[in-house]
């Protein structure tokens, strides 16, 4: 993992085989994030991702093992409980398929290239009984 900051701005750069949540949670660590947007392309050859059932509450998840270019990731920085909380959904297409969803997993099978917009704010997570999910806490 390699990164420079400019002015509320990080670029992240991933390289083969490391995973991008875990890498992101160490970020936030690292340079004491407390609120920031997340977006980046790159490519994978293994994801886990989910998709959320309101009714059940229950996440259901998808590993896939091929090669795959990740069209985009998106999401969110936050804190759950002053811990780093990452939170991002992905769209991925291999020739034939395209998979998306929360990501678990994802692992650099060649580059990820990382943008993360830092919020001068401190947002906390909660979790929502009725929900099911760790909300934004504003």
């Amino acid at each position: 993992m390699e990164y420079l900051k400019s002015k509320g701005k990080i670029v992240l750069k991933l390289q083969k085989g490391e995973e991008v949540i875990s890498s992101l949670s160490l970020l936030i660590g690292e340079l004491d994030i407390k609120c920031a947007s997340v977006s980046g392309i790159g490519a994978t050859d293994n994801i886990v991702v989910g998709v959320f059932n309101p009714k059940t509450k229950v996440y259901t998840k998808n590993r896939v093992l091929e090669d795959m270019e990740i069209l985009s990731l998106s999401g969110n920085l936050t804190r759950k409980d002053g811990a780093p909380y990452v939170h991002v959904h992905g769209a991925f297409a291999s020739l034939e398929k395209v998979y998306g969803g929360h990501i678990n997993e994802c692992y650099i099978s060649a580059t990820a290239e990382i943008i993360i917009d830092v919020i001068d704010s401190v947002v906390e997570r909660e979790f929502d009984e009725e929900i099911g999910l760790n909300l934004l806490k504003l």
